[in-house]
């Protein structure tokens, strides 16, 4: 399995009622394979973004064990978290969150050239993925901050999709997108999946969930 997750426990100290502790999720279980894209489903506030955070590491595991690719990320140590992301674990979330004034270009572009792929095969590939998504040549030496949000979006997609991740965690990939981008992310998607990535994701889109995902998992049954 790429992500594995093994009766998990999620606590939130709540230092505004004298430090109470509130046990938000018990028990969470999943496993994910290469080439499978499993959906996370449930009403909102459910723990469906509390899991991935945990997958990704910005979250602390309270109980219970996260693997993905063989690195156990419940107690890792920060710079085995890095690396996880470096390589191996890609994450597009809803929000946009880069460094100001730096264009998209080298936004998008900035995975690979972190694993040392020279610049210019990591731009052409950023410039690729930047044209599929219809985001305007003469934007591109500008700053995504300063975009709408669904170019946003789609630049973050990019940024996701510009490495071929082993394992990818997707937050609403489709929100925000018309019909033409929608369905470019969508085929992405399938081309992750059917090059062996391991894709877990939270799709309100229900059209893109049945297309898309081998199964769900709701997440309200690891509600204590």
């Amino acid at each position: 399995m790429m992500i594995e997750v093994e009766n998990v426990a999620k606590d939130f100290t709540l230092h505004n009622q004298g430090g109470a502790v509130l046990r938000v999720m018990q028990g969470a279980a999943l496993r994910v394979g290469p080439g499978e894209c499993v959906a996370l489903t449930g009403a909102s506030g459910a723990g469906k973004s509390t899991l991935m955070r945990m997958i990704w590491g910005n979250y602390r595991t309270d109980h219970g064990v996260i693997r993905v690719g063989g690195t156990t990320v419940s107690g890792a140590e920060p710079r085995a978290v890095i690396a996880l992301r470096r390589g191996v674990l890609g994450y597009v979330s809803q929000f946009l969150r880069v460094l100001p004034r730096v264009p998209t270009l080298r936004v998008v572009a900035e995975p690979l050239l972190t694993l040392g792929v020279p610049a210019p095969e990591a731009e052409a590939r950023a410039a690729d993925l930047l044209t599929r998504l219809r985001i305007a040549e003469r934007l591109w030496s500008l700053s995504p901050t300063t975009f709408s949000g669904g170019e946003q979006q789609r630049v973050n997609i990019a940024r996701g999709f510009v490495h071929h991740y082993p394992a990818l965690l997707l937050d609403e990939p489709t929100a925000s997108l018309d019909a033409a981008n929608r369905e470019t992310v969508m085929q992405m998607i399938e081309e992750a999946k059917a090059r062996g990535a391991a894709i877990l994701g939270i799709f309100h889109d229900e059209a893109a969930r049945a297309r898309l995902c081998d199964r769900e998992i709701d997440v309200s049954g690891f509600t204590p």
